[in-house]
């Protein structure tokens, strides 16, 4: 069933969401460069809407001092850390801008693009999402992981994802209205913009280094990231056990030839060794299968149960604080 379009009434021009977890380290700047780009875009009504992660540090300390400092920002805290891709939904859902700009809090995505964004926004687009041309400050191994993983993705899912983008983009109101009522808990974000489909323009930038801090996505968060993707809109792993079914269905019938000539003609049944490297072949083929089977009614059991896909403790706007119940 596909989503309405929403037709509230939006009081402001902009949101700029921006989930955060643990950059205590760069809260301050992060705002300095965010409210001077808005102004440098002209853009008088907008919020500044942060998502709190479940932070250790004084992250949600310094969001509260901000939001009493300044009308225009907004804290969320999270009642525990969700992940990025879901205390970035609990932002889109929370943002009540006519446009809505997805930053990270580590600055390696400048603010100061906004305005060039909004003027190609401007011409009707109603995705623009920026397509990285460099990643500065990066290892050369999370260069060459991230460089295959899109590329794979590309290949194996059902939903054209463009190569070389993250969840830095400014999305129109429809869009982010449209994204708000996809439910699912294991999400990509990134994947789920690509799928609604309307018009999406690339914006070609370079991703500068971290400001401060270190990185929230190690290689385990990568690759559960990487999973996510691959499962949530793609069924082809689930299609390699038809692939292995036909692959060793021919290494059976070539060993059955090699059985048959060794009884004909060597009077014994010789290959001791090629019989077991079969069967472990077999085995671990039958075990990789089951865990990409595994995988899936992993996540189906997981959104059977309709649970919150995040957990809202407070919301903190200017000098008022608005208690939000957990449910």
């Amino acid at each position: 069933m596909s989503a309405p379009f929403s037709n509230r009434e939006q009081s402001l021009d902009l949101s700029i969401v921006i989930p955060c977890y643990n950059e205590e380290a760069g809260i301050p700047e992060l705002l300095r460069r965010v409210a001077a780009a808005v102004a440098q875009a002209g853009i008088v009504s907008y919020e500044i809407v942060l998502i709190d992660d479940g932070s250790t540090d004084r992250t949600w300390p310094l969001i509260e001092t901000a939001t009493k400092n300044s009308p225009h920002v907004i804290g969320v805290a999270l009642t525990k850390n969700h992940g990025h891709q879901l205390a970035l939904s609990a932002g889109l859902a929370t943002a009540r801008g006519a446009r809505v700009l997805v930053l990270d809090a580590d600055l390696q995505d400048p603010p100061e693009l906004l305005g060039p964004m909004m003027a190609v926004m401007d011409q009707g687009a109603d995705v623009v999402y920026g397509q990285r041309l460099a990643r500065k400050g990066e290892t050369a191994l999370k260069r060459l992981t991230a460089h295959w993983f899109y590329r794979v993705l590309d290949r194996v899912t059902d939903v054209q994802i463009p190569v070389d983008t993250g969840d830095f983009r400014l999305m129109s109101r429809r869009v982010v209205d449209i994204l708000n009522t996809m439910p699912e808990s294991q999400r990509f974000v990134r994947g789920l913009v690509s799928w609604i489909g309307l018009k999406q323009v690339p914006f070609p930038y370079q991703r500068d280094e971290r400001f401060a801090g270190e990185t929230k996505y190690p290689f385990r968060k990568m690759l559960q990231l990487a999973i996510d993707a691959i499962t949530g809109f793609s069924t082809q792993p689930l299609r390699v056990a038809s692939y292995f079914g036909v692959l060793f269905g021919l290494v059976g019938l070539l060993c059955l030839f090699y059985v048959l000539f060794s009884w004909l003609f060597a009077k014994s049944v010789r290959g001791w060794t090629s019989l077991i490297t079969v069967v472990l072949l077999l085995g671990s083929a039958q075990l990789l299968v089951l865990g990409m089977i595994g995988e899936y009614l992993g996540r189906l059991y997981i959104e059977s149960k309709r649970r919150p896909i995040y957990l809202i403790r407070e919301v903190v706007r200017g000098a008022a604080t608005e208690g939000k119940p957990i449910a």
